[in-house]
């Protein structure tokens, strides 16, 4: 699940920079001068060829979410004119793709940024469970579906379990470095993430103080999500700690 960058708090000196795609803007309230700005900048769907990317280099942004070791055995989703085509297939179980601006929130102002690209790694669990949400999405959205019908259809299918709840130890990596997560001034830090069903919430002491874990209700695609800072991007170093 998309996780473009929206929102940006300081705890305990911490930078926290959180993903728009699982609706934090909503979780710490407010709406920031920039996302005003980035309502106006991208008020509809662009041009669908402004979202698209040269099948290679998807290949490989896709795999840069996670280690190399984990990565290069992994099948490889690219996006298609119909939505995400298969471009390499894999043998572990993991699945590598880069998720679109329509994976955020409904009232995100960058919903429809063609230059976001949210690179990550699923394991087997999040395939079955997450990644159905990545592709149906994406689906509707290029059959030209508006972004109310979009969260109709997410929400019906959801309600339905057409699109099951998050199995136990679902998870995936989000650490590369190319990752655009937003037009802000600063891209988030390398850090896991963890699918859970939507009612299963406060079990990990996220967002306590000193906790470097951080928790998020993705209402309208039936998740709770933690999220975990790492210290090393995919290809093994250092996270700054900062903007980059």
């Amino acid at each position: 699940m998309f996780v473009p960058e929206r929102e940006l708090m300081e705890a305990k000196g911490v930078l926290r920079i959180v993903w728009a795609s699982l609706a934090l803007a909503a979780m710490w309230g407010g709406v920031r001068p920039a996302q005003a700005q980035d309502a106006k900048k991208y008020p509809s769907m662009a041009p669908v060829e402004q979202y698209m990317m040269e099948r290679e280099a998807e290949i490989a942004l896709a795999r840069s979410a996670a280690p190399e070791s984990i990565s290069r055995d992994a099948e490889v989703m690219v996006l298609g004119r119909h939505g995400y085509e298969v471009a390499a297939k894999g043998k572990n179980g993991f699945v590598c793709v880069v998720e679109r601006a329509w994976m955020s929130p409904s009232d995100d102002p960058g919903f429809w940024n063609p230059r976001l690209r949210g690179p990550l790694c699923l394991n087997p669990p999040a395939v079955r469970s997450y990644l159905p949400r990545t592709i149906r999405r994406t689906e509707w959205i290029l059959a030209g579906q508006s972004k109310e019908q979009m969260f109709g259809d997410l929400k019906a299918a959801v309600a339905k379990n057409d699109i099951p709840p998050p199995e136990a130890g679902a998870m995936a990596y989000m650490l590369s470095r190319q990752q655009y997560l937003g037009d802000g001034p600063a891209h988030w830090h390398p850090h896991l993430m963890f699918f859970l069903p939507p009612k299963v919430a406060g079990v990990s002491g996220a967002d306590l103080p000193g906790s470097p874990v951080m928790e998020s209700k993705d209402v309208e695609g039936g998740m709770t999500v933690i999220y975990i800072p790492v210290g090393k991007w995919s290809d093994g170093t250092a996270d700054s700690g900062g903007a980059h």
